[in-house]
């Protein structure tokens, strides 16, 4: 049976609204020209958010299983005339058509429980190496381990201690992790 059309876990959901952005856009190592990955990107509300600050000279990949988010993020760049987000159907796990060593951060904006949960999350963190250049950045942003809502049962929530032997696994070395709001944590991981 094919699943790519299925709505996955989470979709439609976004974290950004509840994070201090201005404080994301310290933290994130992104510049003007900057090529990112937006992993499991949803409607794209943090791919809109990367592409003012990587400008026209970056490039911001926006990448989701999720079909009807990709269109709606489709809808929002034809809308606001943007030039600088690619959006690309993909399963994660699986294949992901960007050229290896090309990106300079992947970030993955409260997905990484629900790849652990579908017991895909090595797979994942594994392709995103390989995609980051080295010395390029994974941002992981997830709910903190407290009862919610807003977020997933606490039960998959992912301690920023799980996120780092997660991430260690596949060579990452952790850099720094900061609250980014009541509900979330930000931790980025340098590539080897």
């Amino acid at each position: 049976m094919d699943n790519s059309h299925k709505k996955p876990k989470g979709a439609g959901k976004s974290s950004f609204e509840l994070i201090d952005s201005h404080k994301l856009k310290t933290l994130l190592p992104v510049k003007p020209g900057s090529a990112v990955i937006d992993l499991a990107c949803g409607k794209g509300l943090y791919s809109l958010f990367l592409s003012e600050i990587v400008g026209e000279a970056g490039l911001i990949y926006a990448v989701d299983l999720w079909e009807e988010g990709l269109v709606l993020l489709d809808e929002q760049i034809r809308q606001r005339g943007i030039s600088n987000i690619l959006p690309m159907q993909a399963d994660a796990s699986r294949h992901i058509d960007i050229d290896d060593f090309s990106a300079d951060l992947c970030l993955m904006a409260t997905v990484l429980h629900d790849f652990e949960e579908a017991g895909t999350a090595d797979a994942v963190l594994e392709k995103v190496k390989n995609l980051l250049k080295p010395g390029g950045c994974l941002g992981v942003i997830e709910f903190k381990k407290i009862e919610g809502p807003p977020g997933p049962p606490i039960q998959i929530r992912l301690g920023q201690d799980e996120v780092e032997a997660m991430a260690s696994r596949q060579g990452f070395v952790r850099d720094q992790s900061a609250d980014i709001g009541e509900y979330n944590y930000l931790m980025t991981f340098i590539s080897g």
